[in-house]
């Protein structure tokens, strides 16, 4: 039994097999693989070198009262933008109007003294002329008038070490900007002077907003190779343009430029601090778009513009450590072909040696690659479209009726 059945399976893999093929034929062939194509474009780009930035205040504050004090009111919401002059922390004044009223009673009194302090050195001139007094009786007028003047000096700088003690239990904002929340409440007691004094708040200014790069020392090099050599086509004397996105932007939309460079260069890091300049208009709802602390991502222009060639980013590949890309011969036989690569544009990538702009290169259906030198079949982008979307419709066949479909049968 087992003998017969086994010549039977044999016969019947030989008849699966046959099936695949038309017999007595070739074998089939599979058509070539269609590919999509482009050509490198030549155009003139400028090369960007791109950094990681933090933004900071062009001008920040913290808040101290000079004075001892109460608070007594707190006149800004937690987080707002204030102007400059504007009220923020009241102290309570009653004190300090106290000794400035105290100050300005010896101020009078010193003036009354000075007042009669004169009008005796009057009369003693007088008397000198006369020969009433005596010359040394004289010499002690004038030096009571000299002392009613200099008490009269101390009263008044007293009244105004007062005014000014009165004036400094109101602590208005000494920049416009953004202020943080109040680190203290109406109630408790506001530490004053130089030393220990109680920290109330801070302000940041806004507009415009710093940003500090880290540049490393053959890119600063470079750099001023390009500047003395007359600067960046287009960029005024003496600035860089430079142009930044926040982390969650496309593309960079912030337009700027380079304001300031460090004079030495870090050991440690082998990098030197630059700092960038950039508005931060005020939008008409909402907070400002920059704000002190955010990681950025900068670029600067490494060179003028030049003629680059570009091609489709998708379009190069990777063997090893050598980057590649799939060319399509004059006979539609694809190889690969080790390119050098610079910097990407807008989701090209410039091309440095490698290709011309008569290659064709695949920038679509690299995965189906199997091999080096299989042909495929090369197509451009709008020949692509079009076969996806079919041959036109043609006429509508005419449609048999139920009677002629039975007939057939």
């Amino acid at each position: 039994m087992k003998a017969l059945l086994f010549p039977s399976l044999t016969i019947a893999a030989l008849g699966l097999a046959s099936c695949g093929k038309p017999a007595g034929g070739p074998p089939m062939q599979m058509p070539p693989m269609a590919v999509t194509i482009a050509h490198p474009v030549k155009q003139k780009v400028t090369e960007w070198d791109e950094y990681t930035g933090r933004l900071d205040a062009v001008e920040s504050v913290s808040l101290y009262s000079q004075v001892t004090g109460y608070l007594q009111s707190v006149h800004f919401k937690d987080g707002t933008e204030v102007k400059k002059g504007d009220l923020l922390f009241q102290i309570d004044p009653r004190p300090f109007q106290a000794a400035l009223d105290q100050a300005m009673a010896q101020k009078d009194r010193a003036q009354v003294q000075l007042t009669l302090s004169k009008s005796d050195l009057e009369r003693g001139t007088k008397l000198l002329e006369g020969k009433a007094i005596s010359a040394e009786d004289f010499d002690k007028r004038t030096q009571t008038v000299r002392d009613a003047e200099a008490s009269l000096r101390l009263a008044q700088a007293t009244v105004d070490a007062a005014q000014l003690n009165v004036e400094y239990t109101q602590i208005k904002a000494p920049i416009s900007g953004r202020i943080g929340r109040r680190l203290i409440d109406v109630g408790n007691l506001v530490v004053g002077g130089p030393m220990g004094a109680t920290l109330m708040g801070s302000i940041v200014s806004l507009d415009p907003m710093y940003c500090y790069i880290d540049t490393d020392e053959l890119s600063v090099l470079r750099y001023q190779k390009i500047n003395n050599r007359g600067g960046i086509e287009g960029a005024k004397e003496n600035e860089i343009p430079v142009e930044m996105a926040l982390a969650d932007e496309e593309g960079f939309p912030h337009k700027g430029v380079v304001d300031f460079v460090d004079n030495r260069l870090n050991p440690n890091t082998g990098t030197i601090q630059s700092r960038a300049t950039f508005p931060n208009p005020k939008p008409e709802r909402g907070l400002r778009l920059l704000q002190p602390g955010y990681f950025t991502r900068v670029r600067v222009p490494g060179a003028g513009q030049k003629d680059e060639l570009l091609i489709d980013e998708k379009a190069i590949g990777a063997d090893q450590a050598q980057k590649i890309v799939y060319v399509v011969g004059k006979d539609n036989i694809v190889m690969p072909r080790p390119v050098v690569v610079g910097p990407a544009i807008n989701g090209k990538r410039i091309i440095r040696e490698g290709l011309t702009e008569e290659d064709r290169v695949v920038i679509n259906g690299m995965a189906r690659l199997m091999r080096p030198g299989m042909p495929v079949n090369p197509m451009t982008e709008e020949e692509a479209k079009k076969a996806q979307q079919g041959p036109p419709p043609g006429p509508a066949a005419p449609k048999e009726t139920a009677q002629a479909e039975t007939a057939k049968k």
